[in-house]
């Protein structure tokens, strides 16, 4: 059974950094995309970044373009979101989640997904 945990949340003030982490176990991961995602109060789901198994491709949404860096490292089955000159609007629950190689990275066509960690960016 496929399981996902994402580590790594927490509180941190505006303009701070944060490191989240997401370990998948119970498979077999070649070929996959790994992303994250977030959910607001009060908001829908949206797309944060993904990236391709061999890591060469990365995909973000405009809102986090030149502030997230996503990676992963295969060998560990961990994929990592590196968030710096983070806003209050970043506030959200994050998820991760594993998409096979047909999947669009970019949209919900995920085959499983994390429980997710909070992250509280203060003002």
């Amino acid at each position: 059974q496929v399981q996902l945990v994402e580590s790594g949340g927490g509180l941190v003030q505006a303009g701070g950094s944060l490191r989240v982490s997401c370990a998948a176990s119970g498979g077999t991961f070649s070929n996959y995309y790994m992303g994250w995602f977030r959910q607001a109060p009060g908001k829908e789901r949206e797309f944060v970044a993904a990236i391709s198994w061999s890591g060469k491709t990365t995909y973000y949404a405009d809102s986090v373009k030149g502030r997230f860096a996503i990676s992963r490292d295969n060998a560990k089955n961990t994929v990592y979101l590196q968030m710096n000159s983070l806003k209050p609007e970043d506030t959200a629950v994050y998820y991760c989640a594993i998409a096979g190689a047909l999947a669009r990275p970019t949209t919900n066509e995920y085959d499983y997904w994390g429980q997710g960690t909070q992250v509280t960016v203060s003002s």
